[in-house]
């Protein structure tokens, strides 16, 4: 049982008044000093100025579109990826044009970067989602040294913890942004901590480039041993259409099909993605291997989660397409559901081995991962449960498997829906096909692919081992 004293004058002074303890508690006992700091504080109200500028969209001109999606932006603030749009084709929230002097933060809680800038990037074909604040900053403030603080590891564990309104997607105000006070630090010295930054983000940047994304790594095993151009992943990706957002940069999509062609289907399908050149190709690659289709090898159906019932008392974590990070399950540290639900849901419950498949929604559709645990867990009802027979597949391989080229193809071929809303139903994945080979090779190329990611996991824990450097430098100046 949670409870707290507060006195109501200090909801009041909320205009929204909120009464919920993650916002009061925290805030009102510490009075907004994120660092609580006996120093002289300023609110960063004092410090950023929003600063909105509409796109101007141009006829017959493409540019590249940035939502606050995961898939587009790093840890550290880079654009790793984007939607090409168009003034006639674009969503509504892609509205805003950026320049250097601007500093970003997604409105968003749990948003992958917290705050970002382009220094030296040539923007004018670059349009931002409403989903971001966008923020000038203020004479004597260092831009670089503002953009430090709001990527602080407690300030992110603010917003996502204690200022975010609402469940499932939910966001935080930019006025409650705007409240919180950070020491006021000469500019001098915010140069100075600035320059001592520096060569750790260099660093950053030199590991980074060293790291190969898990699908490449896993694409590549599976190309050698089945013996396809491994270029075919790229190819495919240009003509991505889905949620598959481990692909690369997904382009305009022309194809040319011969009304013949139509005809060779079991099913008369006037699609592209089925009849687009690199599905064709992929497809042959699959007939000329021996496969068969993954229903053989399942041991009940395989069925979607339930909508879960939160409850804040609870100690059942919920699995969402957001906690599918394609190399591990990061189980929910806020939302769960209670015993009841568990015990009357069979549907939504996980055990270990299974393999979690996002099966609805534009930007998560294709996302897989295996569980890994023996931990109660439940999905909600985005994910897709494939509890197969272990003793005759190796679940680690499938998971490998829907994640290279040869699986990925299937679900963006399948899909079915409009734009809004997309679905992968439980019969087409149940007829995907899957290689036909012994448990013996199966080992040998999960064991191959595991210890190249085991590298990777490596690398990446010596890049957050730096970027908490910076955390190190920020906190011992303020200090």
């Amino acid at each position: 049982m949670k409870t707290f004293t507060i006195n109501f004058s200090e909801i009041s002074k909320d205009k929204y008044l909120r009464n919920d303890v993650k916002y009061h508690y925290f805030l009102h006992i510490l009075d907004w000093n994120l660092f609580n700091t006996n120093r002289d504080t300023i609110k960063l109200k004092y410090i950023l100025s929003e600063d909105y500028n509409l796109f101007d969209y141009k006829d017959n001109e493409e540019y590249k579109g940035i939502p606050t999606g995961q898939q587009y932006l790093d840890e550290d603030g880079k654009i790793i990826n984007y939607q090409l749009v168009t003034k006639d084709e674009h969503p509504g929230r892609l509205k805003y044009k950026i320049s250097n002097d601007n500093i970003l933060i997604s409105s968003l809680r749990l948003a992958k970067s917290p705050a970002l800038m382009f220094e030296n990037k040539d923007l004018n074909n670059y349009v931002f989602s409403n989903g971001f604040y966008i923020f000038c900053v203020h004479k004597n403030w260092n831009k670089k040294f503002v953009l430090y603080i709001l990527r602080t590891k407690k300030l992110k564990k603010l917003l996502d913890n204690n200022l975010y309104r609402g469940i499932g997607i939910s966001a935080y105000k930019v006025e409650d942004l705007l409240k919180i006070k950070i020491p006021k630090i000469p500019k001098t010295k915010q140069d100075k901590i600035v320059s001592q930054i520096e060569p750790v983000e260099k660093e950053i940047k030199n590991l980074k480039s060293q790291i190969k994304e898990p699908q490449e790594i896993i694409n590549k095993v599976f190309a050698r041993e089945f013996r396809f151009d491994e270029e075919l992943y790229y190819e495919f990706g240009k003509g991505m259409s889905a949620g598959t957002q481990f692909l690369p940069e997904r382009k305009l999509k022309v194809f040319n099909i011969n009304f013949s062609d139509l005809s060779k289907s079991d099913i008369f399908r006037f699609s592209t993605r089925f009849h687009n050149s690199p599905t064709q190709k992929l497809m042959k690659i699959l007939d000329n291997i021996k496969t068969f289709k993954l229903k053989n090898i399942i041991i009940e159906p395989i069925h979607r989660g339930n909508n879960p019932k939160y409850d804040d008392n609870g100690l059942i974590p919920v699995i969402k397409t957001n906690h599918l990070k394609n190399s591990y399950i990061e189980l929910s540290e806020e939302e769960f559901v209670n015993e009841g639900f568990y015990q009357n849901h069979l549907k939504s419950q996980v055990k270990k081995s299974d393999v979690l498949l996002a099966s609805t929604g534009k930007g998560s559709l294709g996302k897989v991962d295996i569980v890994n645990f023996e931990k109660k867990a439940v999905v909600d009802s985005h994910i897709s449960i494939i509890r197969i027979d272990y003793k005759v597949y190796n679940p680690l391989f499938l998971t490998y498997f829907l994640r290279s080229i040869l699986g990925i193809f299937q679900i963006e071929r399948d899909y079915t829906g409009t734009t809004n809303q997309i679905e992968l139903y439980s019969k087409e994945i149940s007829n995907f096909q899957i290689p036909n080979i012994p448990l013996s090779h199966q080992q040998k190329i999960v064991d191959e692919i595991k210890k190249e990611l085991d590298k990777q996991k490596e690398m990446k824990r010596k890049i957050e081992k730096e970027r908490n450097k910076i955390d190190e430098i920020i906190e011992e100046a303020i200090k």
